[in-house]
């Protein structure tokens, strides 16, 4: 008997499209089930060294739900690399700034660290608002 191994030139062309409405729906288990299907862990052909995800379009990122009081108590920090440089930001002003990070940053997260994690994170396209500009590839719909 073989063990069969997906290689990747078999995935490049066979990607499905996914649209995910994230209205009122938590971060953290949203970005674990958008994490899965990027890395293709919901696949049979699974293979840890090779990029066998799918697309996820993700709608209304602005509209997630965090629980407790972490929309005041989540900090995101930035610094340069300079001396006293570190910058916070709470959850509750990452959301008015920029809506779309606090998503990308947790399915990131769930990612491996690695060329192929940030191969991954490319098939992730994240829109505020309930419109996005895929139709053409003919997403279907998860919930």
């Amino acid at each position: 008997m073989k063990t069969w191994n997906a290689k990747g030139e078999d995935f490049e062309s066979k990607r499905n499209w996914f649209v995910i409405d994230a209205t009122g729906k938590s971060v953290g288990r949203l970005a674990t089930q958008v994490a899965m299907i990027l890395s293709g862990k919901n696949k049979p052909t699974y293979t840890p060294h090779v990029d066998t995800g799918d697309m996820v379009v993700i709608i209304n990122a602005d509209k997630v739900t965090l629980s407790g009081n972490k929309w005041l108590d989540k900090k995101y920090f930035r610094r340069s690399r300079f001396f006293g440089s570190l910058k916070e930001t709470t959850a509750q002003e990452m959301l008015i700034k920029n809506p779309t990070f606090i998503l990308e940053d947790a399915v990131q997260g769930m990612l491996p660290k690695t060329k192929l994690g940030r191969k991954m994170i490319k098939k992730l396209k994240l829109y505020a608002g309930g419109e996005h500009p895929h139709q053409a590839q003919n997403p279907q719909i998860l919930q």
